[in-house]
């Protein structure tokens, strides 16, 4: 292959590259990149290259260097996920207690009475049951479904802060 051949195969077949990379990872300046690197690639070995094979050689070449790209962002975005400095609790609403208050006023009396006894309170099954006049089967229950009905009010609270 010579000078005017690979101008030639710039020219027809740049577009065509960027193109199929572009689809591939959706991201216009790293498609660029990679045609870039992939037309460098092809002018190094510019004499080993046969014209009537350049088209076949440039599309092997954009793909090779595109998996390249690939598994190096790979390895850069699994760093970026693990937020190891990142403060662990979320900054965009921060007053739990308040969400916590609002969701235990939305519970049934018995529910919201053996809850604060278990949770804040730190009393065991028996001596609820004990204070409330019900068996401790019926406090795992009532404390199991108050416990389930705050997890779920908190999450939605979150999707909505």
């Amino acid at each position: 292959m010579n000078l005017q051949d690979y101008n030639a195969c710039v020219d027809n077949h740049s577009d065509g590259v960027y193109r199929f990379v572009l689809k591939q990872i959706r991201d216009k300046e790293a498609a660029r990149d990679i045609v870039q690197d992939t037309f460098e690639k092809m002018w190094r070995k510019l004499d080993s290259i046969d014209a009537a094979k350049a088209k076949t050689y440039l599309f092997t070449a954009a793909y090779h260097t595109l998996v390249d790209y690939t598994r190096k962002n790979s390895r850069y975005t699994r760093l970026e996920h693990n937020e190891y400095n990142s403060p662990s609790h979320n900054n965009h609403y921060s007053d739990l207690k308040k969400i916590l208050d609002q969701g235990l006023e939305q519970l049934p009396e018995i529910q919201k009475t053996v809850l604060l006894l278990r949770d804040y309170e730190g009393y065991d099954y028996a001596e609820i049951g004990k204070i409330t006049s019900l068996n401790e089967s019926q406090v795992k229950v009532y404390i199991f479904r108050a416990r389930t009905f705050l997890k779920n009010y908190i999450g939605r609270m979150e999707a909505v802060v």
